[in-house]
Order: structure tokens, then sequence, then C-alpha cells
């Protein structure tokens, strides 16, 4: 009843929020019901089951960091809600709980959705080509469908509650967020890229190719060696680490000097930014390096392709977008005050909004820089 009473006051952001995070949890439970159709259907004792529960993997990953983001964006895009609750008893800890209970209600109910036309397409219903993927004319057991579908609610409603502070404060009275980076920060992600980078150089060198057993990669991309795979992997990540130190320095360059006050607030407003846009922003570019990395791949070698990859990447770039535009709003939300303020000063909106667009050319030459180097070190592990 909490809940219903909660969607009454839903906006068209928070409605919206909501059908995605059901929308992408009965996609997830289509990909394990089809895992447990294909299981039922086939033989026995192989291994198959165990790589098609893998597949699931990403797209129950990516369908959890969404909810994450979203879940960490409610008390910034919905102050008074959060101000209500607290002002009606609620704690930090209560407040939390209660928005991963709405998250997980989400993905309940597009995993429902699929169930049920999951079970109406096994009453005869679906055609031959799709009776291996519903396992028709095995028994269901039903306690199978029951425990695979609510790993979803239960897995973004843990990351959502995980991604809600304890701590957090009121309305108004918002914590001081450091924008810097320590060295750490920096280290790691620069020893990877090097580290990952010369491994895969050694793995490209030539006579390396009968080094060693290869590895065969899924979604048909063929074959590859165990250093080139691994320092892709370590390259990639570390690539991912920088994103947020990059943009931040992005920020410092365009301040450098004696700036004008566009590139000032651009600059400026860049650094702040950086370390809550770095994360989404590198799991979305890590996402399309991917994908253009495989349809490349799949381009170059006719026939190769694979229909269920294709979707399970859409999936996962479309998670990452919606987290990556959650976030943008959450900071939008904050900076609010900061604009009003520009505005009561003198700035102009022109002013303001040459420096959005500033910051987002900037924005977009890092990522391509970071992009493209992964999306280069994965095409050239490939053959």
């Amino acid at each position: 009843m909490f809940y219903l009473r909660l969607a009454r006051g839903y906006r068209v952001p928070d409605l919206g929020r909501w059908l995605l995070t059901a929308l992408a949890a009965a996609v997830v439970a289509a990909f394990l019901l089809r895992s447990l159709g294909r299981a039922m259907s086939g033989p026995l004792g192989g291994a198959d089951p165990l790589v098609r529960l893998l597949w699931c993997l990403p797209p129950l990953a990516a369908v959890a960091w969404f909810a994450a983001v979203a879940a960490r964006a409610v008390p910034a895009r919905r102050p008074e809600r959060i101000a209500g609750l607290t002002a009606a008893g609620a704690g930090s800890r209560r407040i939390r709980t209660l928005i991963a209970g709405e998250v997980a209600l989400a993905c309940t109910l597009g995993s429902v959705l699929t169930l049920l036309v999951f079970l109406v397409l096994r009453n005869d219903i679906a055609g031959p080509s799709l009776a291996p993927d519903l396992g028709m004319g095995v028994p269901l057991p039903a306690a199978a469908p029951v425990t695979l579908l609510a790993l979803v609610p239960l897995t973004a409603g843990t990351a959502a509650a995980c991604a809600v502070s304890v701590t957090e404060h009121l309305p108004g009275d918002r914590a001081r967020r450091g924008t810097g980076f320590g060295a750490w920060r920096i280290a790691l992600p620069v020893g990877l890229g090097v580290i990952g980078t010369a491994l895969e150089l050694i793995a490209l060198r030539p006579g390396a190719a009968v080094d060693g057993r290869p590895v065969h990669l899924p979604a048909g991309l063929g074959t590859t060696s165990t250093a080139a795979l691994g320092g892709w992997a370590a390259s990639a990540l570390g690539l991912a680490l920088l994103t947020g130190p990059l943009l931040a320095w992005t920020g410092r360059l365009l301040a450098l000097g004696r700036p004008t006050p566009l590139r000032l607030l651009a600059g400026r407003g860049l650094t702040a930014q950086a370390p809550r846009l770095g994360a989404p922003l590198a799991v979305l570019t890590l996402a399309v390096a991917l994908v253009l990395t495989t349809i490349r791949y799949w381009i170059g070698t006719p026939g190769s392709a694979d229909a269920l990859p294709a979707v399970e990447a859409c999936l996962v770039l479309g998670c990452a977008a919606a987290a990556v535009a959650t976030r943008l709003a959450e900071v939008r939300s904050d900076r609010r005050n900061v604009t009003d303020a520009l505005l009561r000063l003198g700035a102009s909106p022109r002013l303001l909004f040459g420096a959005v667009a500033l910051r987002t050319l900037a924005v977009g030459t890092a990522l391509l820089l970071t992009g493209g180097a992964t999306a280069a070190l994965a095409a050239a592990g490939l053959r």
C-alpha cells in the first residue's frame, strides 16, 4: 500500500525510471527462462546449461548497475519525498530499505509478466522454432522458474540498497564532496594500462600464435591467446578507471592560465562533476567499444554473427545509457542552486549554455580517447 501511495505522486521521470527497470528485468527474466527451457530440452549431464546461465550474468549485472545508479539519484531528484519520510520518523536505514523495495517491486513485476508469457507460449501456442527455448513437451518444475526469476529482484534490490548511503544528509544539508583523485587512483589505472598493453604486444609479436592453447571466444568472435585476452582485460580496466581522472584533468586544462568566463565555468564545472560522472561514462564507453569491435568482426567474418549476444548487447547499452542519463539528471539537480545564483549575478543564459556545450565537447573528446584505445586493443587481439 505504501508503494501505491508513492506511485500516485510519480512524475514523468519517476515513472520512466520505474518502467525502464521493469522492462530491463523482463528481458533478463526472458534470458533466464530461455536457459531453463534449453536445459529441459537438451541432454542431461552437459555443460551447455551452465554456459547459457553464464550468458545471463552480463545483462543481470547491467540491470543491477542501473538500479544502483537510479536508487542513488532518488534523494537528489526527490528531496521532498526524503524530507517527508524523515519528518514521519523514517531513519536513513528505513529510507534505504524503502528505495530498494521500490526497485525490487519493479523488477518483480517485469519478471512476473515474462513468466506469464512463458507459460502461455508453452501451452501449445509457440511454433516448432521456439519449442527448444520453451522446453515444450517436458514437465516444468514449479520451483525452477521461481528460483531463477527471484535472482532479478534480489540482485537489483541489493544493489540499490548498497548504493544509497546510510548517512544520507537531509535535503539542503548536503555533504561536501571531494573533487580530487588520490595518488592511488592515478597509479592503479596507469599501471594496469601499461601492463595490459605490454602483454598484448607480447601476444602480437611474430610467432606468438603458436605459443600455448588458443582461447575460444563467445559470440562467434573466433580465438585469441591467453596473453592477448589478459592484456586487453587489464588495459580496458585501466582505461575505465582512468576516465574520472581524465575528465578532471580536462576540466583543469580548460581553466588553465587566464581563462575567459566561458572557459572558467566549463572547466570548473567539469572538474567538480568528474568524480560522479566518471564511473557511468566509463561503463558506457566500454560497452560501446565492445559492441563496435564485435560488429566490425562480424562484418569482416560473414556467418559468425549470433542473435543472442546482439540482444544482450542492446540491453547492456540501454542500461548504461539510462544510468548516464540518471546521473546527469542528478548532477543537474545538485547544480540548480549554483545556476540560479549565477543568473541572479547577471550571467546570461547564453553563457551558461555555452559552458554546457564546451563541457560536453571536452567530455566527448576524453571518451573518444579512452573508447578508441579500448576498441583498438580489442580489435588487435581478435584473429
